[in-house]
């Protein structure tokens, strides 16, 4: 499923500019098990700044960063969140990997790399003649260019007008160039048909997330495993994986999930979306405001057949909350009403948006199941609240100024009063249906074959099981360019 031919002008062109750059390229075996990196990166590390635009900060694509902001090296554990039944109302242990420290704040710097990484040690992609162009609906194009800044190549990022400021002020400093489409999150027609647009012109290779096998393969492999090496270090006795639960952005978390139920098996997965566009649940459309996830189309790279569970959040959900969780009265409530330990509530910042949503889907399984305190849900965390303070003073413009009494209000309304509606357990039917919507897309729309469509449900071992294993061929490819480079 993904493309090893090597061109070997394109080639020479990458490890020659590589060389000039002080470039290596970690392996994913090394962005799972980071104790591996050579002792010489790791001292490298010890002098650089998270986000540092340095190419040893590549060596930082894990979920496994030590929690500082210069200078940190890896940890055993993930970092991450455990919620508690005071604050969520369930009795199932929820717990979320954090994605805040990742160069850029957010994971989607580890699903750019792996689409880019198999087109540049093949040559396909020429640093010296193409700009990487990444389409997306926020996160992804940050992810996308400050990978290309740190291999040394020019970037094109796209993302919908209405993403938050932040967004575009730090992409400003990073992209070559920036590109924003009409509309909000789930306006991604308008994000392919620029990416059409950009097709045409030789100088430019596209690196679509919705469909690059490069973002399933890294999210299978790095996601994954750490994901299960998180719950091995949390369960308790009698503790079970009883489900995880990821929004679809371009679903390329769920190759995650597609690991989990390899190693838990029993457990269900569950794709979240917005209620206010309920493309999955209900062939739906619409705007919404969940930054980092987007809509009206089904990406191809969404192993469906393999989904257990459609769930559907409220917007307003997510934005009220993101206030209870960053305003000092709404911390306030937390500590002093609901007795959370301070470092917990401080930690409740590192939920962006998306991050929020994907612990309200944790909430209504948890309830859908009727899943007891031996019941662990897992999630991840995409970004933090740091690319959304501006969503925060819109928030306190438009409903006032916070306080205790809205903490209190927010709370229970918006987590505790979740209910089992707008959910959606999918039979095979349901997922047959599911798949069959990526046609219009993918199909009428963005050059695929119906026979590559019908692959993916009818022939899992030469689709989806063939990609999560070509990490093994990525990685021979990625330890045969840095031998050539010659600076380890």
């Amino acid at each position: 499923m993904i493309d090893f031919t090597v061109n070997p002008e394109g080639l020479k062109h990458n490890i020659e500019k590589a060389r000039e750059n002080n470039i290596v390229i970690p392996t994913i075996r090394q962005m799972r098990h980071p104790e591996t990196i050579p002792e010489r990166t790791k001292e490298k590390l010890r002098q650089t700044g998270l986000w540092d635009v340095d190419p040893v900060n590549l060596f930082r694509i894990t979920w496994k960063n030590e929690a500082k902001e210069k200078g940190g090296l890896f940890q055993e554990v993930p970092n991450f969140v455990e919620l508690p039944s005071s604050l969520t109302g369930v009795k199932a242990r929820i717990v979320a990997m954090a994605g805040k420290w990742f160069p850029t704040g957010c994971h989607k710097v580890g699903a750019s790399f792996g689409c880019l990484a198999p087109k540049l040690v093949t040559g396909q992609f020429d640093a010296t003649v193409h700009k990487a162009v990444w389409p997306s609906t926020g996160n992804y194009c940050r992810g996308g260019a400050f990978n290309s800044k740190l291999l040394a190549c020019d970037s094109i990022a796209i993302l919908p007008e209405e993403m938050s400021r932040e967004r575009f002020d730090w992409l400003k400093s990073i992209a070559g160039e920036i590109i924003a489409t009409p509309g909000c999150e789930s306006n991604v027609k308008e994000i392919f048909d620029k990416t059409n647009e950009l097709k045409q012109r030789p100088d430019v290779m596209i690196f679509n997330q919705f469909e690059e096998m490069g973002n399933p393969l890294w999210h299978y492999n790095v996601t994954g495993y750490a994901l299960g090496d998180l719950f091995e270090a949390v369960k308790r006795d009698g503790d079970k994986l009883a489900g995880a639960c990821f929004t679809s952005g371009s679903a390329g978390t769920m190759s995650a999930g597609d690991y989990l139920k390899e190693q838990y098996p029993g457990m269900k997965l569950a794709v979240g979306e917005a209620l206010q566009c309920p493309t999955i649940l209900e062939n739906g459309f619409g705007g919404h405001r969940i930054e980092g996830i987007g809509d009206k189309h089904i990406p191809f790279i969404h192993n469906v057949k393999n989904t257990d569970m459609a769930i559907a959040i409220d917007d307003e959900d997510s934005q009220r909350l993101l206030r209870l969780f960053n305003t000092k009265e709404g911390k306030a409530y937390l500590t002093d009403v609901l007795k959370l330990d301070p470092e917990l509530v401080e930690k409740l910042s590192w939920l962006g948006i998306s991050g929020i949503a994907n612990v309200l889907c944790c909430i209504k399984m948890a309830k859908y199941y009727e899943l007891s305190e031996h019941d662990v849900v897992m999630t991840v965390l995409t970004d933090s609240a740091v690319m959304y303070q501006s969503r925060i003073d819109e928030l306190n413009a438009l409903y006032g100024a916070y306080s205790k009494t809205h903490a209190l209000l927010d709370h229970s309304l918006h987590m505790l009063n979740l209910k089992t509606d707008n959910m959606l357990e999918l039979r095979y039917t349901d997922r047959k249906r599911i798949h069959n919507l990526k046609y219009y897309t993918w199909v009428e729309q963005q050059d695929k074959t119906k026979e590559e469509l019908d692959a993916l449900w009818y022939d899992t071992e030469n689709t989806w099981d063939a990609v999560h294993k070509d990490s093994e061929k990525l990685d021979e490819m990625i330890e045969a360019f840095n031998e050539e480079v010659g600076l380890i």
